[in-house]
């Protein structure tokens, strides 16, 4: 599954009051992995820069006024995201200000017919209702390193979320890794030997109804994300509140797998 993270920064926080998008960063995911790819593009915004957005960027007009317009650079902009899924963190405010820049360079693309879109923020705030869901705030919760962002920057915020949102939704199989990695870790996989000696017993702990109503949760919040195409859901499940026989032995011997289950 292809996906893109992506952050922007504005001249001011109005789409109404024209203002405009004066830096594109995107980040590409493949299976969860950190492609290498990115998209990073500042824009001239042909209009002053609000104060209070400066602050916050750093970003002026005379450092933007050489920097190409988005009508000049959106082919290859459009090219990069289309038919991802774009993760952003309040995705409501990128989109209507990238959806008013395909408007004014006369095009019928929408970010929304273009790609999927899924919105980080809203999905911390059903992850963690009653806290602070910021992308700093975030980075504290999953230990994320964020210490570097002196300014926001579109594309060092990308990088940051395309961490904290792996960390939120199953942790991080992050960083590149080719082909031939994969190829040469599944050969040492299939020629290592057994990890189990003849007849080893395994105590398995089964989790209480408390722990497994609070993975439920989680998996209910992650199924809906992803608009109900999680894997797991297509799976036969044994009853959640079934925490009888909560610990188990299992015996492996050559091929087989025999469980007894203990009367604790």
């Amino acid at each position: 599954m292809r996906q893109v993270v992506l952050d922007t920064e504005t001249t001011g926080l109005e789409v109404e009051q024209h203002h405009r998008v004066i830096e594109i960063g995107c980040v590409e995911l493949f299976n969860r992995r950190l492609t290498g790819r990115t998209y990073h593009q500042y824009l001239n915004p042909e209009r002053d820069i609000d104060e209070g957005a400066q602050q916050v960027h750093g970003l002026t007009r005379a450092r933007l006024a050489k920097e190409p317009t988005f009508v000049q650079v959106h082919p290859e902009f459009v090219e990069f995201i289309r038919d991802a899924e774009l993760i952003i963190h309040n995705a409501p405010f990128d989109v209507a200000f990238l959806n008013a820049e395909l408007a004014r360079a006369a095009l019928a693309h929408k970010v929304d017919g273009l790609c999927r879109v899924l919105d980080t923020l809203a999905l911390a705030r059903q992850m963690h209702p009653g806290q602070r869901n910021s992308l700093d705030a975030l980075c504290k919760r999953y230990a994320v390193d964020n210490s570097h962002r002196d300014y926001h920057g579109a594309l060092l915020d990308a990088r940051i979320l395309a961490e904290v949102y792996l960390a939120m939704t199953g942790g991080q199989a992050l960083l590149t890794l080719s082909a031939e990695s994969d190829t040469a870790r599944g050969r040492a996989r299939h020629d290592a030997p057994p990890r189990y000696a003849e007849g080893a017993r395994i105590i398995v702990i089964r989790p209480n109804e408390n722990e497994i109503a609070a993975h439920e949760h989680v998996l209910a919040l992650l199924d809906k994300a992803s608009g109900g195409k999680t894997v797991w859901r297509r799976l036969e499940l044994p009853a959640a509140g079934d925490s009888s026989n909560r610990a188990a032995i299992v015996e492996l011997s050559g091929d087989r797998r025999i469980e007894r289950r203990s009367s604790n």
